[in-house]
């Protein structure tokens, strides 16, 4: 037998709170009539203003202080919550935060989740106890579900990923071509006449990851290629991480002649453990990491490095987010912003051919 869904059945299948837009809709009014009789505004007559609250009532209605504040200008605190500050990366999204958000009136609250999921929800906690017009995160490596995001939609607070989000969620993010930006970083390597190319992976239930693996496999298959599991090593993107896994590649029967690594903090740690090995970089290994980090700058050979477009991924955050605000009670429509990479050619991969 077929089931005629209410609106509120549907929102709470949708996961989110029942809006203006939804009242106005099933009572067939206007969202301006549905506003002025929750406020008893006098324009509205008793029998509309008594319908209304009736309905609100029923659809257990909670209106959105937080956002109607922000539309007339009372709110100006915006949440970041951010996995680390150490580094290039993320020191430069927050500055492209502050910067948008400074031009627009906010001011900034930063936390830190030190890439552990439990104090990422105390950060959520403690942003959503400060009354935030919004929250930008990018979330933890030990993140794994999407449950305590769920308390900062259902308290109807704007939330906008920036770089890392859970695969299999429909999110407002703004993301870079991260699978681009690795078929780029491969193809490098294989057009300096590397054959064995090893790729330092992260965690595969982050998108920034699952993608650049991706476009790691995508550039051996436009050169005929077949991948050689034994040359991907998942790896948790910390130096130590990048030299036990670049030992574990060379104790192979074929080592790899170069190495594309998912983040340059690991691939710092291949660069170290092969000039302790007395290996050449980038003659014997070839190098190439990912985010542009200040670190990559400093090394000896300087190691070639995916640029993420930092500072832009920032703003482009806080835009969006703005973008949330206005529009208003609005039933939201899940955006995605991609920003393009930018390969920096140092000299840890260029080989003389």
């Amino acid at each position: 037998m077929a089931v005629r869904r209410t609106p509120s059945a549907k929102n709470k299948a949708l996961g989110r709170p029942v809006s203006m837009a939804d009242l106005a809709r099933e009572l067939g009014v206007s969202m301006t009539t549905i506003s002025r009789a929750l406020s008893n505004h006098h324009s509205i007559g008793a029998a509309t203003k008594l319908a209304v609250h009736k309905l609100a009532k029923k659809r257990n209605y909670q209106p959105n202080h937080l956002a109607a504040a922000l539309r007339k200008g009372h709110s100006k605190l915006i949440g970041v919550v951010i996995p680390y500050i150490e580094g290039r990366f993320f020191a430069s999204v927050v500055h492209g935060i502050e910067s948008a958000a400074s031009r627009a009136g906010f001011s900034v609250i930063i936390c830190q989740s030190n890439e552990d999921v439990v104090q990422e929800r105390k950060n959520l906690d403690t942003l959503l106890g400060a009354q935030v017009a919004g929250i930008l995160l990018s979330v933890s490596r030990t993140t794994h579900d999407f449950k305590h995001f769920e308390k900062v939609r259902n308290h109807g607070v704007p939330l906008v990923f920036f770089d890392r989000m859970l695969e299999g969620e429909s999110l407002n993010a703004v993301v870079l071509n991260d699978r681009e930006g690795a078929r780029q970083a491969t193809q490098h390597l294989l057009e300096q006449g590397c054959r064995r190319v090893a790729h330092l992976a992260g965690p595969q239930h982050l998108n920034i990851y699952k993608n650049r693996l991706q476009g790691y496999l995508d550039a051996l298959a436009s050169h005929g290629l077949t991948p050689d599991q034994h040359l991907i090593r998942e790896c948790n993107m910390t130096q130590e991480g990048g030299q036990e896994c670049m030992a574990q590649l060379l104790a192979l029967p074929g080592p790899p002649d170069a190495v594309f690594s998912a983040g340059d903090s690991a691939i710092l740690g291949a660069l170290q453990l092969l000039k302790s090995r007395g290996l050449r970089v980038p003659q014997d290994v070839a190098l190439v990491g990912f985010s542009n980090e200040a670190l990559t700058q400093v090394t000896e050979p300087m190691l070639t490095s995916v640029d993420q477009r930092c500072e832009e991924m920032g703003q482009s955050a806080f835009r969006l987010f703005m973008d949330l605000v206005e529009a208003g009670d609005t039933p939201p429509v899940q955006r995605q912003v991609v920003l393009q990479p930018e390969l920096f050619v140092r000299a840890s991969s260029l080989r003389e051919l």
